[in-house]
């Protein structure tokens, strides 16, 4: 077959770009594997997310997919690594503060810039301690924070890419830890131990410079409700005992009418 020639001085046709090329299933779920990554490190919202996914699986082109992550590192891109040990080269080292937190129907915080120790010891009875990492500086790889709590709670706030391990024991009481974000084998390590009885341990994940919310209003109307169960809970004992000891005096008293009705028949 002879193909019609050319116009002399004709262009070929051009080709389109990459960018308007079209988009496959794969390429779709490879962008929202990304997204659900990026989410897990904290670099967009939930509320991101759901706009993004929204986009991706209604993209048709290369070009529709690029503006979802525009603004996100690049896989071979290297990324920024979290490190809460002791750099000597950077700033110094704050200066050493008491590893004993004690909190008895009260709270104690710690936050900014302080060094963490080998063994940070928690005792709240009817309290409440509040440990924020974010700023912190780590004595060492992996640090411990030993918790004796009894009808209160420690509030705990670690930035990305610390891992949190719960090494205690709970008796009617709990931990709340956030998944891992890291798979860094060497990421900073905060192992919690110790006992809780009534009380409870929670970690909250947060960026510096993110807001905490309500916690610590929230802290205190659970301490206020936990005060007040306890008390309710000494009321009734004490509400039961009298009636025991009102139960056991009629008793002896019915008991001595008895007695002394059967000596008077006897006479």
């Amino acid at each position: 077959m002879n193909l019609p020639e050319q116009p002399s001085g004709a262009q070929p046709p051009a080709r389109p770009s990459p960018a308007s090329m079209r988009a496959s299933d794969a390429d779709r779920d490879e962008v929202a594997d990304r997204l659900r990554e990026a989410l897990a490190e904290g670099r967009i919202t939930p509320e991101e997310h759901a706009e993004r996914i929204d986009a991706v699986y209604s993209a048709k082109t290369y070009a529709d997919l690029e503006p979802v992550l525009s603004d996100l590192p690049s896989e071979e891109a290297p990324r920024p690594r979290v490190d809460l040990r002791k750099d000597q080269q950077a700033l110094p080292p704050p200066p050493p503060q008491s590893p004993n937190l004690v909190a008895i129907f009260s709270g104690v915080e710690r936050k900014g810039r302080w060094l963490v120790e080998p063994t940070t010891n928690v005792s709240c009875v009817f309290g409440g301690v509040d440990l924020d990492f974010r700023q912190a500086v780590l004595s060492q790889g992996e640090v411990n924070v030993n918790v004796t709590c009894v009808f209160g709670g420690v509030n705990i706030v670690v930035p990305p890419g610390v891992r949190v391990i719960a090494s205690n024991t709970a008796v009617f009481s709990g931990n709340d830890l956030p998944e891992d974000d890291t798979a860094d084998p060497d990421a900073p390590v905060i192992r919690i131990t110790g006992m809780l009885l009534f009380g409870g341990v929670s970690v909250k994940r947060k960026a510096v410079g993110e807001k905490a919310g309500h916690r610590h209003s929230v802290r205190r109307e659970h301490h206020r409700m936990l005060h007040h169960e306890y008390h309710e809970e000494v009321r009734e004992m004490q509400r039961e005992r009298r009636e025991e000891r009102r139960q056991r005096r009629d008793e002896r008293r019915d008991r001595l009418r008895e007695l002394r009705d059967e000596r008077h028949r006897g006479r």
